[in-house]
């Protein structure tokens, strides 16, 4: 088994100033039943661009039509010990923004959150210690030195 650190790519897909994000369906072995935003795993051979492109598509059926910068790097161990080292990006995409494609039985709803709704991501913080809020928080920071 690799001691490598896992990589992911998250998408902060953004809409008038807003931010999507999904629940965690409550059976996930990671974070159940959490707002999250979308994203995951790296796959071999892949880059974390090209990541961040499959995940919005299999986690929403949007398509990216604008990587607008990089949020972050956030280095993190959840529950099953693996240590991940997550890219997160501010992107634009194309679809029906008010009807994703949520993949069944891994998210239960979505929402855009706004950013004095940032307080709503500390439910269930005990199981993942606030990092959606603060990957969420630095989202909007990210938002306004754009102009956004």
């Amino acid at each position: 088994m690799s001691t490598e650190p896992l990589r992911c790519a998250g998408a902060l897909i953004v809409d008038e100033g807003r931010i999507f994000i999904q629940r965690r369906s409550p059976h996930r072995k990671l974070f159940p039943d959490t707002w999250d935003i979308v994203g995951g795993h790296v796959e071999p051979g892949e880059t974390v661009e090209e990541a961040l492109l499959r995940e919005v598509t299999e986690e929403t059926g949007w398509t990216v039509s604008l990587v607008l910068g990089t949020v972050g790097e956030y280095r993190y161990t959840p529950d099953d010990g693996i240590e991940r080292i997550e890219t997160d990006f501010l992107v634009r995409v194309e679809g029906d923004l008010t009807r994703p494609r949520l993949e069944p039985g891994k998210h239960t709803e979505f929402r855009w959150l706004a950013e004095d709704e940032v307080a709503l991501l500390d439910e269930h913080r005990d199981v993942n210690d606030g990092l959606i809020r603060r990957i969420a928080e630095d989202g909007f920071r990210a938002l306004h030195l754009i102009g956004l």
